[in-house]
Formats: C-alpha cells, sequence, structure tokens
C-alpha cells in the first residue's frame, strides 16, 4: 500500500525535474565571448580564447548538470595546443604566411550532439611578415618623473621616444635588434636601446620614423642546419611639439569700487590652442576641474572684465593649459566702497604740503638775499675816507672792484645821506688817528 503511494510520486517528480530542466534549457541565453592576442609576425604563437556564460542568473545550477563542447574552425592555420574546460576552451595557433584569417567557435551541449548550437562567436586574427609593435611618446619632468603626453611634446625639453615590442609567445627571445630613429626634424640617430631621449627646439608637426631590424640565428628541423633569421619593421607616429606655458602676466589695476566695471588684460606665453580658467572670489584658490569660467582661445591674449557688488578684498584666480602642461597664477584687487576714492583726499593735502614748502623756501631765500645786501654796504660806508672823499664816480669805480652785483643794484643819492646819518650813530670800530700841523 506505501509502495504503490510512493512510486507515482517519484515518477511524477522524476518528470517534472526533467520538465522543468528542459523548460529553462531552453529559455536560458547564452553568450560566448572569443578573443586574440594578435596581431602576431610569421612564425609566432598566437593565443584565441572563448568563454561561455549565461544571462540567466536564475538557472545557474543548470550549469552543474550540464557539460558543453566547444567546435572551432581555424584553417589555414596550425593549431599547437588546445585546452577545454566546462565554460573556456583555449588553443594556440601559428600562421606561416601573413593574412587577415577569420577563426570560428560554436559550443553544444556534449549529451546532445543534434541539438542546434547554443552560442556561437567569430575572431579575426591578423599575421604579418614584420615585427609588430608601437611607438609611444612621453615628457620627461626634472630628469626622473615621466608624464604623458600622447602625441604632444614641449619644445626645449627632454622628449622620451619608445619602442614596445609585441611578442607574447616570446618568438624573440634569442633576437639582437638594432633601431634607426628618424626625428622628422633633419636628425637621425642609430642605437640599440629600444627608447631614445631627444629635445627638439622648434614648435610645430613632425613625423617621427623608426625601422627595427631583428636578426637571430635559427635551426631548421629538417636539415639539422643553423641559418640566419631576420625581421624588420617600420613604424610612423606624428607629434605635435608646443612651447610650455610659462608665464601669465595679468595687466591692469588692482582697485576698483563696487558697481564698476574693471578689465584686465591676460598675456600668456605659451602655444595655443590655450584653455583658459578663470575665477574671481575673495580668497586665492588652485583651480581644479570646470569650476571656473572655461575659455579656449586661439591666441595669446584674453580680455576679461568683471563688476563687483561688495566692497572688500577679493583675488583673480587663473590656470592656464595646452596639450604639454599647465599653469596657475593669481591677481589680487581691492574694492573701495561708493563715494569719494581715499586718493581724492590725498591729493590737497599733498598741494598744502607743497605750497607750504615752497614759501617756507622762498622766504629764506630772500631773507638771506637783503642780509647780503646790507653786509656789502656796511662794508662800503666803514671806509675811512668814506664821508670825505665820497663822490658818485669814485663810488662807482670802487663799486666795480668790489662787487658787480653792487654796480648793477647802485642806490640813489638819497640812499647815501641815510647811511651817512646812520652811520654817525653807530660806534667805531677803530679810534681816530690825530693830525697835528706845525
Amino acid at each position: 500500500m506505501a509502495l504503490a503511494f510512493f512510486t507515482p510520486s517519484i515518477l511524477q517528480v522524476t518528470c517534472m525535474v526533467l520538465f522543468l530542466f528542459h523548460f529553462k534549457s531552453a529559455a536560458v541565453q547564452y553568450v560566448l565571448e572569443i578573443n586574440n592576442n594578435g596581431p602576431t609576425t610569421t612564425g609566432a604563437q598566437a593565443t584565441i580564447h572563448a568563454s561561455l556564460s549565461m544571462k540567466n542568473d536564475d538557472v545557474a545550477f543548470i550549469s552543474d548538470l550540464t557539460s558543453y563542447h566547444f567546435n572551432w574552425i581555424y584553417t589555414p592555420l596550425t593549431v599547437i595546443e588546445k585546452s577545454e574546460q566546462q565554460f573556456n576552451s583555449v588553443i594556440t595557433v601559428i600562421g606561416e604566411f601573413p593574412g587577415d584569417f577569420p577563426i570560428s567557435v560554436w559550443v553544444t551541449q556534449t549529451d546532445c550532439w543534434s541539438c542546434q548550437p547554443i552560442a556561437e562567436s567569430v575572431t579575426m586574427l591578423h599575421v604579418t611578415e614584420f615585427i609588430v609593435g608601437n611607438l609611444t611618446i612621453a615628457q620627461i619632468e626634472d630628469n626622473s618623473t615621466f608624464i604623458e603626453q600622447g602625441s604632444s611634446s614641449a619644445t626645449n625639453s627632454l622628449t622620451l621616444i619608445s619602442f614596445f615590442l609585441h611578442d607574447p609567445s616570446n618568438y624573440f627571445k634569442s633576437a639582437s635588434f638594432i633601431y634607426n630613429w628618424d626625428f622628422g626634424d633633419g636628425t637621425q640617430l642609430i642605437s640599440e636601446e629600444s627608447f631614445v631621449c631627444y629635445s627638439y627646439s622648434t614648435a610645430g608637426n613632425c613625423k617621427v620614423h623608426l625601422k627595427v631590424v631583428a636578426e637571430w640565428e635559427q635551426i631548421e628541423s629538417t636539415i639539422h642546419e643553423r641559418k640566419i633569421v631576420q625581421k624588420t619593421g617600420d613604424f610612423t607616429t606624428q607629434l605635435e611639439l608646443l612651447d610650455a606655458v610659462k608665464s601669465i602676466n595679468v595687466i591692469g589695476s588692482r582697485e576698483s569700487r563696487v558697481m564698476e566695471n574693471i578689465s584686465l588684460s591676460l598675456h600668456i606665453h605659451g602655444s595655443p590652442p590655450l584653455i583658459l580658467c578663470w575665477l574671481i572670489k575673495v580668497e586665492c584658490i588652485p583651480l581644479e576641474g570646470e569650476q571656473c569660467h572655461l575659455v579656449t582661445i586661439n591666441g595669446s591674449y584674453y580680455n576679461l572684465s568683471h563688476t563687483f557688488h561688495n566692497a572688500g578684498q577679493y583675488c583673480l584666480s587663473v590656470r592656464v593649459e595646452n596639450g604639454v602642461n599647465m599653469l596657475q597664477t593669481y591677481h589680487e584687487i581691492k574694492v573701495w566702497p561708493t563715494g569719494i576714492h581715499p586718493a581724492f583726499f590725498a591729493l590737497p593735502c599733498i598741494a598744502l604740503i607743497s605750497v607750504m614748502l615752497g614759501f617756507v623756501m622762498y622766504t629764506t631765500f630772500r631773507s638771506s638775499s637783503q642780509q647780503k645786501d646790507l653786509v656789502e654796504v656796511a662794508d662800503f660806508d666803514f671806509s675811512p675816507l668814506s664821508d670825505k672823499n665820497l663822490s658818485p664816480s669814485k663810488s662807482e669805480s670802487s663799486c666795480g672792484r668790489t662787487c658787480c652785483r653792487s654796480c648793477f643794484l647802485q642806490p640813489p643819492q638819497e640812499y647815501w645821506e641815510t647811511a651817512r646819518e646812520s652811520h654817525r650813530l653807530l660806534h667805531p670800530f677803530y679810534k681816530p688817528v690825530k693830525t697835528y700841523t706845525v
């Protein structure tokens, strides 16, 4: 009775599981990804990797119940190695002659050969008879720091040009290399190193060309003889040479007033195009990102204007960059309130001080001139014979011998009378000499 009860239940459960399994298998969406590590040179190995995955995460348990088979088509390439797991398959191939070869793969369930492929994909492998690699350009900063610049480089600075060999299978492990460099400005160089440092002096565009020669000894497997094998490769890259941004000069006033439009001019020393970023705030800040006024200019000058709404101390922060470097500078601005500028108060004070100094100098000079004239007249009058033999003619000749100034300023006769009277009131500095006649 119990056996009769359980038997239909087990059969029903089994049927349900099989039905659910096939239903979910039909609903699963598979994704097959395929890639290779080419391009590769003839005779070298290339690896192709295929990976199967499912989009539906809720049917992951189906993967534990199912195994898959990867079917490859790679003709005319030669497969030298193949490995396969439940969801991955890897093959290693060799191309004996150059060309672009399609490699396709499809996946089926292992226990269902007549079923349609659940996923398929294809990749293209490029095989060449030349050396495979690429050129890179970098800028050397402070003789130690390497800054990737892409296709741009600064003039009058060391530029690092490097060649990177693409050889994932280590095919050129026993080869020796010779590098022939042409820098595009008429300079050529031959080296055994895969990199070179060079300094360009003129801005502009140039084409860097490199020819690589690889040579090694190889043993023929059929006749067991040694022979020299040689492969070459030609590589070219365009290089844009720019003058680095060396200076930013802000020309304009450092003072303004509220609601007054201030105009500033930026003079930039560097090769355009230039990306200019400017911002006016209370403090000077380093500009980062795009939180500023961004402008692209194709010259060396830029004019900006700004109106301040509040008085205070402000700072103009400026950042300029091109394909080579970046530079920042700052310009402080004092904003005064509306009304008379403090400079206008200083002008009257300066004028008043100037007038007072001029008056003092004039008074001092005139006083010294008058004292000098009086001393000269007193000198003339104190002569012992002055009031006895004084006459206009003698006075003129004596004055000519004494002082030219007195000649040009000859006083009138009334002045001499007044001088004589004044002279009698003065105490003589000498005693009169008495004379006797016999």
